[in-house]
Parts: C-alpha cells; sequence; structure tokens
C-alpha cells in the first residue's frame, strides 16, 4: 500500500492543490517499509491527482481539499483522509493504527471568502482523464 502526505518541512502541507512536494510511504504488514519526498514540478489541482495515480498511491492524507479535486481523487480510486495537521510521520503512524484524526467535510475553506464566483477550488480544470478512470 501506498499513502502520499502532501508535506512541507516535516509538517502536512495545508492546501492539496498548491503542494510543491508529496511524502510517499510504502507500507507492508502495516509497517511502514520506505518513505520518500518527491516534487510536484509545480503541477496544480487536477494534475496532481494524476501524479499520485501514476505513483499507484492508495491513499492520501493532506489538509484543506477542493471539490474538484476530491472528485477527481475519487475517480483515481484514491481514498482521502482531509482535514489533518501536525507532523506527516505521525500522521501516517497514527492511520496505520486506526487513530488518525481528520475531517470527511475537509474543504480549502479560503476559497469560499476571498475569490469572486467562479473561482473556487472545485472549478479548476482537471485535463482529459482526470477522474475519468481508476489507477487500481
Amino acid at each position: 500500500m501506498k499513502i502520499a502526505v502532501t508535506y512541507e518541512n516535516g509538517q502536512i502541507f495545508q492546501h492539496f492543490g498548491h503542494t510543491a512536494q508529496f511524502k510517499i510511504y510504502e507500507v507492508e504488514d502495516g509497517k511502514i517499509v520506505n518513505a520518500e519526498v518527491i516534487d510536484t514540478n509545480g503541477s496544480g489541482h487536477g494534475a496532481l491527482a494524476g501524479l499520485l495515480c501514476s505513483l499507484k498511491v492508495d491513499i492520501l492524507i493532506c489538509g484543506g481539499i477542493g471539490g474538484g479535486a476530491q472528485t477527481a481523487l475519487a475517480g483515481a480510486g484514491i481514498k482521502l483522509f482531509g482535514g489533518v495537521d501536525g507532523n506527516a510521520d505521525e500522521a501516517v503512524e497514527a492511520l496505520l493504527a486506526n487513530s488518525l484524526n481528520y475531517d470527511p467535510e475537509a474543504k480549502c475553506d479560503h476559497h469560499d471568502h476571498h475569490h469572486g464566483e467562479g473561482n473556487a477550488c472545485g472549478d479548476h480544470g482537471c485535463g482529459s482523464n482526470c477522474g475519468s478512470h481508476s489507477c487500481h
């Protein structure tokens, strides 16, 4: 199983669509066997779901995330644990221990009141095949 975490300086980065890095954890028999930090190379909202899909990620842990990205992840078969903050390694350990504190309703809260109409997180384009197939 592979778990991705939006990542910055050891912490869970709080805006999925703007994360510059993911920390990818490989898990076997309930234990982390490998972890590496990868750059997103400037990929934004929709492309990030495709990147995670290409890496064969099963689970994403993040802070805020918009509706469009949630739909793209669901379409790619990636399970989402949003609304999480704090240390990335500790969050993965908590997930593996079934004790992760997350918010199933997590959204990009800053979008609702700082942008004009039509600029919500879920309105960004996802590319041609985002969410149209499952990677798993």
